[in-house]
């Protein structure tokens, strides 16, 4: 009796809590044990669907026969209308084709259809929600997202591999008329226009007018059974992005939003990592990252990447434009608005008249018209800016959510009578405007009809988003042009590592990879040790490049042919000795190097004064007598052809497939010259803000300021990216000169990748260079 029991506030006895123990404990272990079964039940239920997919060809091809079917009631649909146009047949017809359109539009509007493959009576529910342990793997373009999937079909693995390519819909989008709007936001508008109206039920009273034009804006694509199918396509064998289109095209489902359910089942999942970093767009792709695993790969320009995302610029034109288009939407719904709705519009409407009170302007007036008094940049802390444009008493974090519910689009990944209830302020002004078309409104030309087209509420509520960031986390920068519609309001993020921290914290293991990460140390301390990373949970890895010592030929050059000291400083690059011994160099090294030469410069300005210096020296014709000079142009949309023209000049034949990516291959890079540092403006104010804030927040490394190793890690990560673009694969060879004396300091020398840093040679003279060269 007495030794069983526990005395109130004392030490329990030994007998009882043991019991009690293995009691709870054994009891844990059993619920354990029946998730563990459960789960393994629904796995073998998702390998035996897919199995049954990818073998049973009755199944497969079930939901393209009813597609085909489709199509021709169409086809005959439309013939018939076009012989009722013509009088002929009028009142058979009627009745024929009002049976056969109530039927497509069914299938149209119909959002609960039954799952294509009939045979399969398994419930879906399960394989949606449960997401098995998978890889995300991340790049910087879908083209190299497509080369990662190329080499998985290659794979002993790509047979088995459950892997999904996610995209943006400029990229996923088969509806060609969506297609053709080009711009990304026109795009996104469309598309969220398109499932509006898809949600919308029709009323009793709406005539055949109206029933046409609600037909002729709903999406054919955007359909639960079709994308259902696309799912099950999807995982049973590996596709990139471009096949994933044209299973789409097959299929007539959107891949856009099919992928998009694969996601749970997947085991492999690839996308751009900006889908990846910023949480609302991963949130709304049904991405979840509790426990799985994350690569990131070319993530030299990682935190420039997350810093850019959660950035948010918005023009005096706009913040005047959804002043007008928000105005207008509650004078016409008034009566219609719940109270706390039209509070928080009117709450928006005193945001943005504040914001243009900011940069010099009325609301109510032409923003392109208002001329702006003070012009010049100032940068605030958030609070300061809530509080002079006194709008600090409003809660923000209430506002955006209200924005984000209704401005935005919604995720669709599963659609449910609460999502289609959202019609949304974006939908609400996208109507407004084709209103507002129809009141007699002049013609514009089309550029301008989609500029207008596309709503500027997104830019708002991504503003008023960054402006929820703690007052240290960032600025916000007044940017007074001209006229208060060319000036804007600009949020700029200084800790990167605030929207970092969830992936980290999230997942079981991110791996953050590239070609050329050096300088490291960035990424260490701004990113991963700000996010609360455990010193001891990071790893570094850093091994050899697969080419053989010999392949490369790096020398730091000191001086050129005249002996003139290389130093390409603000003070002394301009300086025409300089420019003259440039030149010199590079008519040298063209006489004894075959194929391509690719010299990097610090700026486009400064590649643009030597240019015209040479052209007026005579030295730019000697080197045109050598080899054909491109230059890169300003516009990346002009970059791919000046690339294909060069390539064409070194091999005449088979250079389609050398420039992809814009990466130089075979001889298009025999030698790579950088000449001087490409360091940063540090005139520029963001620059100027970042370098306090890192001075201010972060300790001193071997007794540098960390603004000082921000300057040098931006510059050498730029040398080094273009060092990379000389060795492209195993057999590829190059020389790499560095012009500037100050590579060969230590601070600097030792931010060299490894391989590079190995086999460099430091030369003081020209001589010896160029010796080395010739026998390379």
């Amino acid at each position: 009796g007495r030794g069983g029991r526990a005395r109130p506030g004392g030490a329990p006895t030994a007998g009882q809590p043991d019991w009690v123990t293995a009691f709870v404990q054994s009891k844990e272990q059993r619920d354990m044990v029946d998730r563990l079964k459960e789960e393994q039940i629904r796995r073998k239920k998702r390998e035996d669907r897919l199995e049954k997919i990818r073998h049973n060809v009755h199944l497969k091809y079930t939901a393209k026969r009813k597609r085909c079917e489709e199509d021709e009631a169409k086809r005959l649909l439309q013939l018939s209308k076009e012989a009722l146009l013509q009088g002929a047949g009028e009142g058979a017809l009627d009745q024929l084709d009002h049976n056969e359109e109530e039927l497509i539009l069914a299938e149209y509007e119909s959002d609960d259809e039954k799952k294509v493959l009939s045979g399969l009576e398994e419930d879906d529910d399960d394989l949606e929600e449960e997401h098995v342990t998978k890889i995300y793997y991340c790049s910087r373009t879908h083209s190299q997202l497509s080369q990662f999937v190329h080499e998985v079909q290659k794979s002993p693995f790509g047979k088995d591999t459950r892997l999904v390519a996610l995209g943006s819909r400029q990229n996923l989008c088969v509806n060609e008329e969506v297609r053709r709007l080009s711009a990304l936001q026109l795009i996104n508008d469309r598309c969220m226009e398109m499932q509006k109206n898809k949600h919308e039920k029709k009323s009793n009273e709406e005539n055949e007018e109206k029933k046409r034009r609600v037909r002729r804006t709903v999406c054919p694509f955007y359909s639960y059974e079709q994308m259902q199918f696309l799912r099950d396509e999807v995982l049973v064998e590996v596709r990139d992005i471009e096949q994933l289109v044209s299973l789409g095209r097959e299929t007539k489902a959107c891949p856009y939003y099919g992928s998009r359910f694969a996601i749970p089942a997947a085991q492999l999942v690839v996308l751009p990592y900006q889908m990846l970093l910023h949480e609302p767009t991963r949130n709304a792709a049904g991405i979840k990252l509790k426990d799985q695993v994350v690569i990131i790969d070319e993530a030299h320009n990682l935190i420039d990447t997350i810093t850019c995302i959660h950035s948010a610029e918005v023009s005096g034109s706009q913040l005047c434009c959804a002043h007008s288009q928000l105005s207008q939407y509650m004078e016409r719904y008034r009566k219609r608005l719940k109270a706390k709705n039209l509070m928080y519009i009117k709450q928006i409407l005193y945001l943005l008249e504040q914001f243009v009170a900011m940069l010099g302007g009325n609301v109510n007036q032409n923003p392109a018209c208002q001329a702006v008094s003070q012009t010049g940049t100032v940068l605030k802390s958030i609070n300061d800016f809530l509080f002079q444009s006194q709008t600090d008493n409003i809660n923000l974090f209430k506002l955006f959510g209200f924005v984000e519910r209704y401005g935005g689009p919604a995720s669709a990944v599963k659609t449910n009578k609460e999502n289609q209830k959202l019609a949304g302020l974006q939908n609400f002004l996208l109507t407004l405007q084709q209103g507002s078309d129809k009141e007699g409104d002049p013609p514009v030309g089309a550029e301008h009809d989609q500029l207008r087209t596309a709503s500027p509420l997104m830019q708002i509520e991504g503003f008023l988003s960054a402006l929820t960031n703690a007052n240290q986390d960032g600025r916000v920068i007044l940017n007074r042009q001209g006229t208060v519609g060319q000036s804007s309001l600009k949020f700029l993020l200084l800790n990167p590592a605030v929207h970092f921290a969830k992936v980290v914290e999230e997942c079981r293991a991110v791996i953050i990879a590239g070609g050329t990460m050096q300088p490291v140390a960035d990424f260490r301390e701004q990113l991963l040790c700000c996010a609360g990373v455990d010193p001891a949970r990071i790893v570094e890895f850093s091994c050899g490049h697969v080419i053989p010592p010999e392949n490369i030929l790096p020398i730091i050059l000191c001086s050129g042919p005249s002996n003139q000291q290389l130093e390409f400083t603000y003070q002394t690059r301009d300086l025409p000795q300089m420019m003259d011994e440039t030149g010199r160099i590079l008519c040298n090294l063209c006489n004894v190097i075959p194929g391509g030469v690719v010299c990097f410069f610090p700026s486009y300005e400064y590649e643009k004064q030597v240019y015209g210096h040479w052209e007026n020296s005579g030295l730019l014709s000697r080197l045109a007598a050598k080899k054909k000079i491109f230059q890169e142009p300003k516009k990346a949309n002009q970059v791919e052809q000046v690339l294909v023209e060069y390539a064409k000049c070194i091999q005449p034949s088979g250079y389609g497939n050398a420039v992809k990516e814009g990466l130089m291959q075979s001889s298009l890079a025999r030698c790579v010259i950088m000449v001087g540092m490409p360091y940063p403006n540090i005139r520029s104010p963001e620059l100027q803000e970042k370098m306090t804030w890192l001075d201010k927040t972060m300790p001193r490394a071997a007794g540098q300021a960390p603004s000082k190793v921000l300057i040098e890690n931006l510059c050498m990560k730029a040398v080094n990216q273009s060092i990379g673009r000389a060795i492209r694969h195993q057999k590829d060879f190059a020389s790499v000169l560095l012009l500037d004396h100050r590579y060969a300091r230590p601070a600097i020398f030792n931010k060299l990748p490894q391989w590079i840093r190995e086999r460099t040679q430091v030369k003081s003279a020209f001589g010896s260079a160029f010796a080395e060269n010739s026998r390379f």
